[in-house]
């Protein structure tokens, strides 16, 4: 049986966990991650990799702002880019009532001061698109967004981690937590023990299994979103493109090949941790790729795939300390977008454990919002200065309609 001591143990190797991992680290803190499998082997393995500010839900949208500004530095984050191409992402309209909708949106936040989403016309929409069918009447979009490598990433994510002088231990589920005065004992499969007073949650669509071991009781359910990837192609599309009201994400890679995704589900297995690809759901992706863009409907598809990943009621993530136990973080429940959020709720949750508060804007992201025994109205002490007030001027229904189209997707 092996015993270390450590300021932290992370559990869960995926992006969220290393990203953690990282900014302890270069905190001064001794961290280890400890993940079931290897690095990356659900969620973080099967993203489409897409970083997107637009659409987001009013309830994080200052956290993916800051989130987008990390990733246009990232090359000095972690040495890499990630393979990360700020070629914006649209949100296509197919007639005037979806761009009135989008037009809404816009026009909200821009009475609260946000300005990093627009709307374009059909000359604009042609010159970035220029292979779109030829129905679409605008679009909304993010110019600074983009998509990144979700394996580079891993990658250099890990690697920096390392470097920094975190640890990782593979193939080793956690069995336990226990609470030793002031610290916590952690023990993992085949006696292995770590004790730490901080313990990051980030076990994806395990975490409230994680949770539970803790005694908070954090309601999740588990997605199983699908992508697929076409055969090589010429280049032909640069921005990363959603359809205001269905299901799509479409995007070309750097090889050439489409990532057609759009938070298609498959069949989500959390005790055997499978997920499994529905042929004829896919399907609905690929007819709106091709009403899209005509020109695809008799290319190849080459492969397909799903991940297990968490989901909230809400879609909106669980990042905050725990209710009930103290020295226990979480960050989880990422809903299918939380690609784009790894390099800052990695350093919201080393400010957390550091340093017992966090400027960033987490506020809106506390588990007692899940959780039917919790208070509602508490407030949260651990955020050290309130981010501005959600817009009101951006109408439920529009916000609504925004969300359920890109926010639940593999973006």
């Amino acid at each position: 049986m092996s015993h270390r001591a450590y300021d932290a143990v992370i559990i869960g190797g995926g992006l969220h966990g290393l990203s953690a991992a990282l900014h302890l680290a270069r905190g001064g803190a001794r961290v280890v991650v400890v993940e079931k499998h290897w690095v990356g082997r659900h969620a973080s393995g099967a993203t489409a990799a897409g970083v997107r500010t637009l659409n987001r839900d009013l309830g994080e949208l200052d956290l993916s702002l800051e989130a987008m500004d990390m990733w246009h530095g990232m090359a000095g984050l972690v040495g890499d880019d990630c393979g990360f191409h700020a070629n914006g992402q649209v949100c296509v309209a197919e007639n005037p009532a979806a761009l009135a909708r989008l037009q809404a949106r816009v026009d909200g936040l821009r009475a609260s001061g946000y300005t990093h989403e627009e709307i374009i016309g059909p000359d604009e929409l042609r010159r970035l698109l220029p292979e779109l069918s030829t129905h679409c009447v605008g679009a909304s979009i993010a110019r600074r967004d983009g998509a990144a490598d979700p394996h580079r990433a891993l990658r250099a994510f890990r690697a920096s981690a390392l470097q920094a002088g975190a640890e990782l231990v593979e193939h080793c589920g956690i069995v336990a937590l226990e609470r030793r005065g002031a610290d916590w004992r952690i023990v993992g499969e085949g006696g292995r023990e770590w004790t730490a007073p901080a313990v990051v949650n980030a076990a994806g669509a395990w975490s409230a299994r994680i949770a539970a071991l803790v005694g908070d009781d954090i309601p999740l359910a588990t997605k199983s979103s699908m992508m697929m990837v076409s055969e090589r192609l010429r280049p032909f599309i640069r921005p990363v493109v959603s359809i205001m009201g269905r299901s799509l994400s479409f995007k070309q890679s750097d090889q050439g090949t489409l990532v057609i995704g759009g938070g298609l589900q498959g069949i989500p297995d959390l005790d055997k941790e499978t997920s499994t690809a529905r042929m004829r759901v896919l399907a609905k992706g690929a007819k709106a790729s091709t009403d899209l863009f005509p020109a695809v409907r008799d290319i190849r598809i080459v492969r397909v795939w799903a991940g297990l990943e968490a989901k909230t009621e809400d879609l909106l993530p669980v990042v905050c300390p725990s209710p009930n136990a103290p020295g226990v973080f979480h960050a989880f429940g990422f809903s299918g977008h939380g690609f784009e959020l790894v390099p800052v709720v990695g350093a919201a949750m080393a400010d957390l454990v550091l340093r017992g508060q966090t400027a960033r804007a987490i506020q809106n992201l506390d588990a007692r919002r899940l959780m039917p025994d919790q208070p509602k109205d508490a407030g949260t002490p651990w955020v050290a200065k309130t981010a501005r007030t959600a817009p009101e001027a951006v109408p439920a229904s529009v916000q609504g309609t925004a969300q359920s189209t890109v926010q639940g997707a593999p973006s």
